[in-house]
């Protein structure tokens, strides 16, 4: 995300929908902003990821993401404004965006996609709409002590 107070340097096209404008001696905060996103345009700020394994139907998911205009967020992860209606719910959000994909996209047993917003009271929530959580990769990499077996 473009910061710069610099019109010339202000990033054009797509991108230029989530740059965050500099006003002198005062940053703007990016949750301020979703926040009155959210109020004014009936959209909620969402992350997706997703795990489509080699054969998954990553044309039909790609095809979804660029018609809602998602931007790129790393590996497999995208962020996009998702039209509600007006005073939906947390819970509302989610059957939605589920029905909207399932339609869309041929999702398989092991496929996975995981959804971050913003909760009903505002906090940051999380849910996976397909799939499940596995065990992370990195699990038993730490320092952390395991009990000796008797």
């Amino acid at each position: 995300m473009a910061r710069t107070s610099d019109p010339a340097r202000q990033p054009a096209g797509r991108d230029a929908r989530f740059t965050v404008p500099l006003k002198p001696g005062k940053l703007t905060s990016i949750a301020n902003r979703i926040d009155r996103l959210e109020e004014t345009a009936m959209q909620k700020a969402i992350w997706l990821s997703f795990d489509l394994g080699v054969k998954g139907d990553y044309e039909s998911l790609y095809a979804w993401l660029d018609n809602h205009g998602a931007i790129e967020c790393g590996d497999s992860t995208a962020f996009l404004k998702y039209e509600v209606g007006k005073d939906a719910s947390s819970e509302k959000l989610l059957k939605k965006l589920q029905k909207d994909l399932r339609s869309a996209v041929d999702f398989s047993k092991t496929d996975r996609l995981y959804v971050a917003y913003r909760g009903d009271d505002r906090s940051l929530k999380g849910r996976f709409l397909f799939g499940k959580r596995k065990a992370a990769p990195w699990q038993g990499y730490g320092d952390a002590e395991t009990g000796e077996d008797a």
